[in-house]
């Protein structure tokens, strides 16, 4: 056990040093920046659902599934996504990598507990616009991460009900350089906002055997809105760039801090019903709202052509299972899943609503003993429009994932 929690100590580590740039997207300089996390590899896979829950997988987006699980499960999940930027008259290609979460889920009986962490959102952009005679270039990095801990409770065989606490730490650092054509000097404006505090998620999650070997999945989470605390500093500066291109500053610079604010997270709530053959197959639909017109926070300086309204997400999908037991043929045991999602990201720049959808395919691999396995995803998918002057990116996402499940609470029997 000592060993587990060093392994996983090192994981979190290699967590803190990926979670920071995990997207290219200039839509990441709005809000907390680009939301990264939409479930497990396995939930992925499915075009996003959270509605599904079983006993050897974590379900990360709905709390309520901890109550079913029965063996002590470790996930941990990776992407590399290539995507493809494109406006009325240029295109450019992007790569990029990261750790997606690492958790931790342990049955004690009825009531089950989990612990993780999530790279939740990601900035990550570099903007250059061109106006007369002036050259503005946009630069951000950083990200909200968020420490989770879960408590699922089985009430019945059916019904299981949860909640996250989730702990959200993190910073943007915004940069915004200006020069004029024939001019040596510069002014260049760093923001910085660095954020903290907690929000919660509850879950409920009822399955029930209809007969004929068919069962019914039933799931609902909601998010209530909440504050968290933006502690906001600015540096401005006057520049030269060097023959190597590296800024100068020249003497003096200004530090300015502002008091905290709050930061509204907006309210979400998702409902969603499927239909299974429990070890066979699955179909599910999802819907979720997001209040997303409450939130209140841009991280970046720059034109204010931008607003958030009230969204909905639909997502469907489901798997197969040819021979779950098969003793003969390893692809008879391979899970296929596959799925598709739309989503309303609630965001408006001049106007445009700057939507995605995605579609999705993926396999689960067994691997070793304890039903632990591994799990490939791979997601096509389109956001934003080149509507109005923006920019529309294509992209493909290869996900990767290992579920490992052991016994850590045997009671040993002695005549």
């Amino acid at each position: 056990m000592i060993k587990r929690f060093i392994i996983i100590v090192a994981l979190l580590s290699t967590v803190f040093s990926a979670a920071q740039e995990g997207t290219s997207s200039p839509y990441s300089f709005y809000g907390i920046g680009l939301t990264n996390f939409k479930g497990t590899v396995e939930n992925q896979s499915m075009g996003g659902l959270q509605l599904f829950s079983d006993s050897i997988h974590l379900n990360l987006r709905n709390p309520a599934a901890y109550g079913r699980l029965k063996l002590t499960t470790f996930a941990i999940g990776g992407s590399q996504q290539r995507t493809n930027l494109k406006n009325d008259n240029l295109s450019e290609d992007t790569n990029n990598t990261s750790l997606d979460y690492l958790a931790i889920g342990i049955p004690t009986g009825k009531l089950n507990f989990g612990l993780g962490l999530i790279p939740y959102s990601s900035v990550g952009y570099q903007i250059e616009n061109r106006s007369d005679q002036t050259l503005s270039r946009l630069d951000g990095r950083g990200g909200l991460n968020k420490v989770f801990l879960t408590a699922g409770y089985a009430i019945t065989n059916d019904l299981s009900i949860g909640v996250d606490a989730n702990y959200n730490f993190g910073n943007f650092q915004n940069k915004t350089v200006i020069f004029q054509e024939g001019v040596a000097l510069g002014s260049r404006i760093i923001n910085r906002t660095d954020l903290s505090g907690f929000n919660f998620n509850f879950g409920v999650d009822y399955q029930r055997d209809l007969g004929n070997s068919l069962r019914l999945y039933t799931a609902a989470t909601y998010v209530p809105e909440m504050d968290i605390t933006a502690n906001r500093m600015r540096n401005v500066a006057t520049i030269a760039f060097a023959t190597d291109g590296r800024e100068q500053v020249i003497p003096p610079d200004v530090n300015v801090s502002f008091a905290d604010e709050n930061l509204t997270l907006p309210a979400q709530f998702t409902l969603g019903a499927g239909l299974g053959r429990p070890n066979k197959w699955f179909m599910g639909a999802e819907y979720t709202s997001l209040q997303a017109s409450a939130f209140n926070f841009n991280s970046g300086t720059g034109p204010q052509n931008s607003e958030y309204r009230d969204a909905s997400q639909f997502k469907v999908g489901g798997y197969y299972i040819p021979v779950y037991n098969s003793l003969s043929g390893y692809f008879n045991r391979v899970v296929y899943r596959a799925g598709a999602r739309f989503e309303e990201t609630g965001l408006y720049v001049n106007n445009e609503g700057i939507n995605e959808f995605g579609i999705s395919f993926g396999l689960g691999l067994p691997a070793g003993t304890n039903f632990s396995n591994v799990n490939l995803g791979l997601e096509y998918g389109q956001r934003g429009t080149t509507n109005s002057g923006l920019i529309k990116e294509s992209f493909f996402k290869f996900s990767i994932s290992l579920s490992l499940n052991d016994r850590w609470f045997v009671q040993r029997r002695f005549d």
